[in-house]
């Protein structure tokens, strides 16, 4: 049996927040590292890093998608992973 991939939906990202103490993100591709204060995921939209205290991951599920956070949450960031472009003059003479 074939494994069709054109039949496979994109992944879709979203992030719910219940009162800083509670975390849900969906469209998560990969845990890159975590610990009690910080927790950095690949998701389908680019890199997010979650940090805050006491952050517990409750259940994760790559095939679905989703994680689960628990603790204090004090920011929820993106990292732009695409390069600085630099100046005109820089990019020509490099």
């Amino acid at each position: 049996m074939a494994y069709d991939v054109s039949s496979t939906a994109p992944m879709e990202h979203r992030v719910q927040l219940e009162g800083r103490e509670r975390l849900t993100v969906s469209g998560v591709e990969d845990v890159v590292r975590f610990d009690e204060n910080c927790i950095v995921m690949t998701t389908c939209v680019g890199t997010m890093v979650v940090t805050g205290d006491n952050l517990h991951i409750g259940k994760l599920t790559l095939d679905g998608g989703e994680l689960h956070v628990d603790g204090q949450v004090d920011a929820v960031t993106y990292e732009d992973s695409r390069p600085e472009r630099g100046s005109l003059l820089q990019r020509l003479f490099g």
